[in-house]
């Protein structure tokens, strides 16, 4: 019988996510666990001897622990979503949205989540392809936070035609436009001047990122809904997901995004809402 596998990830820069995961590490196969990281994060932590294709969680993955920021945890739901596997993060980075445990807790977090004792969250990912002027296809890629695409030239607009359901929208002259989550819409959506989408909802958010034009709103829409974004003019733009750099689109090339087909499960206590985490984040307290 296959012995279920744990993937931990970590944040390569972190010298303490190194000492949890090996801790982690003699805990987990001291139960029998098969634990397996990517080349790079078990270089980190002086695991080599764990390095695995994330292929090998098919069918065995029970978990991934993620060691980082929410960086790292959306890198992390990037690999494990199309297996089903729950993610639990584990807080050693910056704002922390995502990772709501902390080092000390590591143990008996992971513990319970294996035991099924801790509530696991659905939230929706966003699928993005490219289809390029020639007819040729690139992706798709699936992201927890979003689909950006934007300028590449400094001191420039781009222009971005907009087709929902394939029926011409608009076209913006802005710096990117940017389809979120709701789970990303805290992110780069927020910043933008997004509206604030508790994150067990199912919804796109179309937001344009500094344009040039009266129409300036965010725009949420059905998840179900093919958001194509089309480059105008002769002007390049680049396309990242979740903060990574997949492609330039050219004159003619889109970008299309819809609901992915699986969602994210995330790993929670239980213990805060997301109107507490929003406070708590914000610094919001009564006056």
């Amino acid at each position: 019988m296959t012995s279920p596998s744990v993937l931990i990830a970590l944040h390569p820069d972190r010298a303490e996510a190194a000492e949890v995961a090996l801790d982690l590490v003699t805990w987990l196969e001291g139960r029998g666990y098969r634990v397996v990281m990517d080349a790079e994060a078990a270089a980190g932590a002086d695991l080599v001897r764990l390095t695995a294709a994330d292929d090998v969680l098919e069918g065995t993955g029970a978990l991934a622990v993620c060691l980082g920021g929410d960086g790292t945890m959306l890198a992390t739901f990037e690999r494990v979503a199309r297996y089903g596997i729950p993610v639990l993060g584990i807080h050693l980075g910056n704002l922390g949205y995502l990772t709501e445990f902390e080092p000390s807790e590591t143990i008996v977090a992971v513990q319970q989540a294996l035991d099924g004792e801790l509530p696991i969250e659905e939230r929706m990912m966003v699928s993005a392809r490219i289809e390029r002027a020639d007819g040729s296809m690139e992706g798709p890629w699936d992201g927890l936070n979003e689909v950006v695409v934007e300028k590449r030239a400094q001191g420039h607009t781009v222009r971005l035609a907009v087709s929902l359901d394939d029926v011409s929208f608009a076209t913006y002259a802005a710096d990117g436009l940017i389809v979120a989550t709701p789970t990303g819409s805290t992110g780069y959506s927020m910043s933008a001047r997004g509206a604030i989408v508790d994150p067990s909802h199912r919804a796109l958010q179309l937001t344009p990122v500094a344009p040039h034009m009266l129409f300036d709103r965010s725009l949420l829409l059905q998840p179900e809904t093919s958001v194509r974004i089309a480059v105008v003019g002769d002007r390049e733009a680049n396309c990242s997901v979740d903060g990574r750099s997949v492609a330039v689109l050219q004159a003619g090339d889109s970008l299309v995004a819809t609901a992915a087909a699986t969602p994210a499960l995330l790993v929670t206590s239980g213990q805060r809402g997301f109107h507490q985490v929003l406070r708590e984040k914000f610094g919001l307290k009564d006056r």
